[in-house]
């Protein structure tokens, strides 16, 4: 794979724990060199961030001004809603096989591929949506790995709270969840109507009560990538200053 810097790249990857072929997304900064450390930024819902989120742009912007440390951003596309469904939600058919495809598969390629600092603070991840739920979930299950969590409007049930109850390791990761104060009636997929607003507010007290560095926003809007959008300028900096 070239390492051209300034553009996303397209990298095919055979994942043994799905048994599928996975297209990653990897964005290197402008001023990439192999003679520096990076950060991981591991956005599942890939394309989407990159896209509408334009994740690569702010970071860019933010590294130019020295607001933010190096990091090296890499998106995990879904290729159709049924298949994000049955990977991100906590009861999906691939959803543990995924858990284990981020931990034990795609953090030793990186590690192996480009100067990162292979250490947990040294990996986030994040996601919207299904893709916060995935992320809050593998971060609690691998805390050692992923020691930086970005949620934004994450579906919240009673696994995803049980998780957090239970949670007992001493390394605690940093977690930034925001939820939009319109996010009342979401549409899911399947057509069913939710609220997250109050799920995700059990979610902040569930994540409160256990002491981790963590940040919670409510915002002035609703489930969409208008809101998603302009806030990760101000998280990014918030979790890689």
């Amino acid at each position: 794979m070239s390492k051209q810097s300034g553009i996303i790249q397209e990298h095919t990857f055979y994942s043994s724990s799905l048994q599928e072929e996975l297209t990653l997304l990897i964005y290197l900064p402008e001023n990439f060199s192999p003679l520096y450390k990076y950060s991981l930024l591991i956005a599942q819902d890939g394309q989407d961030y990159f896209r509408l989120g334009r994740v690569a742009r702010q970071a860019e912007a933010l590294m130019k001004n020295e607001e933010i440390e190096n990091i090296i951003i890499v998106g995990i596309p879904y290729p159709n809603v049924r298949d994000r469904k049955e990977k991100y939600h906590p009861g999906g058919a691939k959803f543990h096989n995924y858990v284990r495809f981020l931990a034990h598969e795609l953090v030793p390629f990186l590690d192996q591929e480009f100067p990162t600092y292979q250490v947990g603070y040294g990996r986030a991840l994040i996601g919207d949506s299904l893709g916060a739920t995935v992320s809050l979930l593998t971060g609690l299950t691998y805390p050692n790995i992923f020691g930086k969590l970005i949620l934004q409007s994450p579906y919240v049930n009673k696994v995803v709270l049980q998780a957090v109850n239970e949670f007992s390791s001493t390394t605690r990761p940093t977690i930034f969840h925001q939820i939009g104060l319109k996010e009342t009636e979401v549409k899911m997929t399947d057509g069913d109507v939710q609220d997250f607003l109050l799920p995700n507010r059990e979610l902040k007290k569930a994540i409160s009560e256990k002491g981790f560095s963590y940040t919670y926003e409510e915002f002035n809007g609703n489930h969409t990538w208008k809101y998603w959008q302009p806030a990760l300028t101000p998280i990014l900096k918030e979790m890689f200053e």
